[in-house]
This record gives C-alpha cells, sequence and structure tokens, in this order.
C-alpha cells in the first residue's frame, strides 16, 4: 500500500475518478467533501449541482461506497467566507473583478485542506484538476505542466501555489481528456458519470453576483457618475459592482452609439465610458507574483499570458518592477485587461507563474 492521499470530492465525475485512479495506484484514499456554507444555504441550494450542495455530497458519499473508501465531510465554513467570500465581495467594492476560484485553491483546498490531511496523517490532498504536477531535479523544485487536453486544461487557477504545498499534491487527470475520465465513470457505473460540469460560482444563487452583492452590502452601494474618457459627465450609474471592464451590455445608459467600460474609478464612485478602441491595451502591471521554476522574477522574459480563464495566450515580456511586482508588455493589444483578475504566464506547455492584475 502506498501512502494516504485525502482527495476532495466535489460530487462531480472529474474527483470521482480520480479518487478511483488513486485507488488503483495503490494508494489509500479517503475522501472528504469540504462544507463551504452554512446549513442554511445547503438546504436552499440542495436542488443546484453545485460543489457545495446536498445533493453533491450525496454524489460523493455514493461513489465512495463504491470504492469501498473511507468518506467524511469536513466544515471549511469559516475560512471559506473570510478567503473566499469576504475577498470576492472586498474586491468588487474597490472596482475591481476578482476569480475567488484561485482563493479557494489557495488557502482552502490546498492549504486548509492540507492541514486536515496531515492531521489524519496522509502524505497527500489530491483533486480533479486537469493539470501534471511533476519534480524537477534540475531545478529541485515542483512544476505544473498543461494537462493532455487543452480544451479542459486547468493550470490558469493553480499559479500561486507554493513548492510547499505542490511537494504534498497529486492530479491524477493530468493525463486524461475529459472524454476519457466520463467513460471511466461509465464503466465504473458511477451515478456521475454524465453530470454536467458546474459553470457558476457555488455560493452565488443563479450566478447573479450583483444580487449576492447587494444583499451582502446593500447600504454600501451608491450611484455615481458616468464619464466619457475626457472627464465629460453623460449620465448616473447604479453602482460600480454593476460594471467591469470591457462591458458593453446592461450598463443603462443610451449614448447613441456602442459605448464599453474602460475605467473604474472606486475612489470618486466614477465609471468611464468609451469606444470599443479604448478598451484595448498593451501593457498590465502585476502583484502577488508567484513564480514555479524560481522564487521570484529577476530577469525579463519572453512568455506567453493569459489574462484571463478563457483568455488565448498572448506573446508577450514579463519585466520584473519594484515591490515585487512585475509588468507584462503584450506585442499585440489585448482586450478588456480587467483588475482584479489573474495573469498568467506559460513557456510552451509548462505553467511558469502568475499574478494578479493592478491596473
Amino acid at each position: 500500500m502506498k501512502n494516504r492521499v485525502v482527495i476532495g470530492m466535489s460530487g462531480g465525475v472529474d474527483s470521482s475518478v480520480a479518487a478511483y485512479l488513486l485507488k488503483e495506484q495503490g494508494y489509500e484514499v479517503i475522501g472528504v467533501t469540504m462544507k463551504l456554507r452554512n446549513n442554511e444555504d445547503f438546504e436552499k441550494d440542495s436542488g443546484r449541482d453545485s460543489c457545495c450542495s446536498l445533493s453533491s455530497v450525496d454524489d460523493a458519499r455514493r461513489v465512495c461506497n463504491k470504492l469501498d473508501i473511507p468518506f467524511y465531510v469536513m466544515n471549511f465554513t469559516e475560512i471559506f467566507e473570510e478567503k473566499v467570500v469576504n475577498y470576492f465581495i472586498d474586491e468588487y467594492f474597490r472596482g475591481r473583478t476578482p476569480n475567488p476560484c484561485i482563493a479557494c485553491n489557495k488557502y482552502v483546498k490546498f492549504d486548509a485542506l492540507l492541514k486536515k490531511a496531515k492531521a489524519l496523517e496522509a502524505e497527500y490532498v489530491a483533486t480533479g484538476h486537469y493539470a501534471r504536477i511533476f519534480h524537477e531535479s534540475s531545478l529541485d523544485r515542483y512544476l505544473i505542466k498543461k494537462s493532455a487536453t487543452a480544451t479542459k486544461d486547468q493550470t490558469y487557477v493553480l499559479y500561486n501555489l507554493t513548492q510547499d504545498q505542490l511537494r504534498h499534491i497529486l492530479m491524477p487527470l493530468g493525463d486524461y481528456t475529459k472524454e476519457e475520465t466520463r467513460k471511466i465513470a461509465e464503466e465504473l457505473d458511477f451515478d456521475v458519470a454524465n453530470k454536467p460540469d458546474s459553470q457558476e460560482i457555488c455560493f452565488i444563487e443563479d450566478n447573479n453576483y450583483g444580487k449576492f452583492l447587494e444583499q451582502k452590502r446593500g447600504e454600501s452601494i451608491e450611484p455615481g457618475d458616468f464619464l466619457d474618457t475626457e472627464g465629460n459627465v453623460l449620465g448616473k450609474h447604479k453602482g460600480i459592482i454593476h460594471y467591469t471592464i470591457g462591458q458593453r451590455k446592461g450598463l443603462g445608459i443610451a449614448l447613441g452609439k456602442p459605448m464599453f467600460v474602460v475605467d473604474i474609478i472606486p475612489e470618486k464612485n466614477q465609471v468611464v465610458l468609451g469606444e470599443e478602441d479604448k478598451v484595448f491595451k498593451n501593457e498590465l502591471t502585476a502583484i502577488n507574483g508567484n513564480f514555479l521554476p524560481f522564487d521570484k522574477l529577476q530577469h525579463p522574459m519572453r512568455v506567453k499570458a493569459k489574462i484571463r480563464y478563457s483568455a488565448n495566450e498572448s506573446s508577450a515580456w514579463a519585466i520584473p518592477a519594484e515591490n515585487d511586482r512585475f509588468k507584462l508588455v503584450f506585442d499585440e493589444p489585448q482586450r478588456a485587461i480587467t483588475p482584479g483578475q489573474a495573469v498568467v504566464l506559460y513557456q510552451d506547455d509548462y505553467l511558469i507563474g502568475g499574478g494578479v492584475i493592478l491596473k
């Protein structure tokens, strides 16, 4: 028997097949579903297919029973509220657009769950992410390589993992395509074999983040001015939380031509609108950088960069800057570079690192 591993079980097909593969590889596997919200939210969302719902807990339990491995539900509501939900809310009120999945990976799945795993005398935590982790002996560092399938590659949300975390993480689906994963689940007669992937933010009902933010901090949402790029007032907006860079639809103002959000100025409660050409920029500054092949970016380097999860990679120079920041200068202008989103860097199939877009 190999070492003990705790796998995060979302109730979906990916983590279910990952648990099976780990057992087949000889690991002692323990399935864990992370309870991320309070009981009231669990009950309210029990009909949804989010990773946090009661139905998903039941799906995960049935898979573990079929695999004959232990299954537990562990409470992570406090740290999830602090590090993910509150972060999400705060960022929107700062005029930024956050990625809560990246925060969840950093603080919950690969930190808090890892600590629980160690308490259970487990050597590893595992997930159903599509990515490949390996040790590069020439650097004596753990690196991440893209998954075997570009359409499902999830390395973007893993850029901020540390070396200490990486040495204790397993991702057995890195060499599989989604189709192969579903086929394995069908052969094992898992009920979740054809369960659709969740596309929503798990703690927001109906993916209506504006409604969620209003419920959380409704008294703090104040209307302000729409400006053009020359500083002229165009009208009133309904609160900066309702807007993101590049947005065209749902602005609530008619100006006789297509207009887009090109800037958000939270300290003045202003939203700047411009024509589409104003949405394109070829530079950005990022903070909170994390790099895998080295501790710190010390010299300019050529990279391919993604400015959001769904973006294509674009060629750029990554350049170190003061205060542990770094800049990116793109060969071609990028549409809607958005503060709060992660910018993630690659060379070939290797994840180099990334940071949070500041401006």
